[in-house]
């Protein structure tokens, strides 16, 4: 991923020099447990792990050559072991390492991602409270429908990243598994209980049953996990970019003093942080595409899976702690117009009350189809003549003499349709 979206720590997980690490790590790790075992001499083990020593450069040159990046690792890690080098990598294969290794990279970069969906969790339910009763115009096809609140717009979002987390949680766990159990997976070489051993101590649980690579199934519903963690920030994103349209202005993006929209227009203020996270969503979503195309190897492992984990793993974890971080800011700062809302909210002339009205009219004896087509007919004359429903159902007979006039009053208050919301907020934060 290119710099601009790779935050530091996730960026160092990913690097070349962590990369080698981990496969030393592993290495080292499984050299001692299997001196443990009596398999390897105990000073071989220990010159492993005190000798074992990454160059990023020296690899990369010997891979020049060979072709082949792991023998040029223990090539590279020989020249600065010595003659116990014979040792490293004993009874493994490429595989061995690189999987169990890549499940250490993915097991540090989803503690980062798991920190970033809990504080975007915590803000999102900070400023849901706060706007807990905000009355605002609910939009169904992007036509005002009926009231609601502002806090229940972050609710939804911070019930929906509590899925997330769960989602993710169980994927990442999914994850969390090595393989040493040799080229075709039957442990030619080594025991079970060698892996089970060597897994423990690198915190990772051994895979039940493996070819020469971790079935993929696991990798392509991670990526899967982290493509549905992005649509809900598009999700965000999304409503944010319409509520910030000029005819709607009801919440905007946070825009600092010294910040541009526009090289020609001055005025302008842009959804821009939206935008991006709209537009990098398409990016990790069509990742998955590719992680799905990685679950059918040939027979007991080819590498067409390889080339494309080392693009779709880094991208889309980087990707996934960019877009958390920055919608966690933006949700932050977000600028909220409540008297927009409340003028928006009404500037139909309670149009919006129009189902309301139908209910009141049906428990008030008129039969429902009566009273459906003469609410209607105000609401499509109010409508296409840009004139005041509720003025028209005052002046109407038909509806009057149903509903006299201090029932009316009610019809049109939406702090009645609002009058659960407090049930709801316990429901999901109980």
């Amino acid at each position: 991923m290119i710099a601009r979206y790779t935050r530091p720590a996730m960026g160092r997980i990913w690097s070349e020099e962590n990369k080698y690490s981990m496969w030393l790590e592993v290495e080292a790790t499984a050299s001692e447990v299997l001196a443990e075992a009596g398999i390897v001499p105990p000073a071989a083990a220990r010159a492993i792990r005190a000798y074992g020593e990454v160059d990023v450069a020296r690899i990369q040159e010997i891979e020049a050559e060979v072709k082949h990046d792991v023998i040029a690792f223990t090539t590279a890690m020989a020249e600065k072991i010595g003659p116990e080098a014979r040792w490293l990598h004993y009874g493994l294969t490429s595989n061995d390492v690189v999987d169990t290794a890549q499940a250490l990279q993915v097991k540090a970069a989803s503690g980062v991602i798991r920190e970033g969906i809990l504080g975007l969790a915590s803000i999102l339910r900070q400023r849901a409270l706060e706007f807990k009763h905000t009355p605002t115009i609910g939009r169904t096809h992007g036509i005002h429908a009926e009231p609601t609140t502002f806090g229940l717009k972050l609710l939804n979002w911070y019930a929906e990243i509590r899925r997330d987390l769960v989602r993710f949680e169980a994927s990442a766990e999914d994850m969390r598994v090595g393989k040493l159990s040799g080229a075709v997976g039957t442990f030619g070489h080594l025991k079970p209980e060698h892996e089970e051993s060597i897994c423990a101590r690198l915190g990772l649980r051994a895979a039940p049953v493996a070819t020469q690579v971790i079935q993929r199934d696991r990798h392509a519903a991670y990526i899967a996990t982290l493509a549905v963690l992005a649509s809900t920030l598009d999700k965000i994103a999304t409503e944010i970019r319409h509520l910030q349209r000029t005819e709607v202005r009801e919440a905007e993006e946070f825009f600092s003093e010294k910040q541009k929209g526009s090289s020609s227009m001055p005025h302008k203020r842009n959804p821009i942080t939206s935008e991006q996270m709209s537009g990098l969503a398409r990016v990790l979503r069509s990742n998955t595409q590719a992680a799905l195309e990685n679950v059918a190897l040939w027979h007991e492992r080819d590498i067409s899976h390889s080339s494309v984990e080392r693009i779709i793993f880094p991208d889309s974890t980087i990707l996934a702690d960019y877009m958390l971080a920055k919608t966690t800011a933006l949700i932050e700062k977000l600028l909220v117009y409540p008297r927009r809302m409340l003028k928006n909210l009404e500037s139909t002339g309670g149009l919006i009350f129009s189902g309301q009205l139908l209910l009141d009219l049906s428990e008030a004896g008129m039969s429902r189809e009566e009273a459906y087509r003469l609410v209607q007919a105000h609401a499509m004359r109010a409508w296409k003549e840009d004139l005041v429903f509720r003025e028209l159902v005052e002046q109407d007979p038909a509806i009057t003499n149903r509903l006299p006039a201090g029932q009316l009053v009610r019809t049109f208050q939406f702090e009645r349709q609002l009058a659960n919301v407090d049930a709801i907020f316990d429901r999901v934060l109980a």
